[in-house]
């Protein structure tokens, strides 16, 4: 009679015997495409931050020229003959070009109109939107109030105004080019 012969149990400090592993194709496979997944986020990623680095600093521009817009505007609007010389100054220090050449050529009948009424009006804005913009250039209209006193009509009065401003970017700062009053 032959003898059945049984596995000899493991015990504890002996090894095992070796095994012979195979790894199938499939983990193969699927470690090549995990390769190909990461590539492609990464990939993604170089191609999707520019993007959004542009868009933000689109907003940032935008945001910029919408302050200037509305200080340009607060600025136009707000003469006090006591300090005439500081506010026309405002007025000048953020213009450029043809609106610049215009304003001080009308700062003379202006000081003085402003003088001899002893008039005292003070900006604020209410509304402003972009219109156009690029990288250099942006139109922007503002809708702003004025309060006026003078000499002859102590009470104050409320004068509306809209503005339609072109602004171009001078190095670092963005400076008024053109004002014109619209309906």
């Amino acid at each position: 009679m032959a003898v059945a012969r049984t596995a000899e149990p493991v015990t504890a400090g002996q090894p095992a015997a070796p095994e012979t592993r195979r790894r199938p194709a499939g983990w193969v496979l699927a470690l090549v495409a995990l390769a190909a997944a990461a590539l492609a986020c990464v990939v993604l990623v170089a191609l999707t931050v520019p993007r959004l680095s542009a868009g933000e600093e689109r907003e940032q521009r935008r945001t910029v020229v919408l302050q200037t817009a509305r200080q340009a505007a607060v600025n136009f609007t707000t003469l006090d003959y006591r300090a005439l010389d500081r506010d026309l100054g405002r007025v000048l220090d953020g213009a450029t070009g043809d609106f610049r050449s215009q304003f001080e050529a009308g700062t003379k009948d202006l000081s003085e109109l402003v003088t001899t009424n002893k008039a005292v009006s003070e900006g604020e804005v209410l509304e402003a939107g972009i219109v156009s913009d690029d990288d250099d250039s942006a139109r922007v209209l503002v809708v702003a109030d004025s309060t006026v006193a003078n000499a002859s009509e102590p009470k104050p009065q409320k004068r509306h105004y809209r503005l339609q401003m072109d602004l171009v970017r001078d190095g670092d700062r963005w400076l008024v080019s053109d004002l014109q009053f619209v309906g």
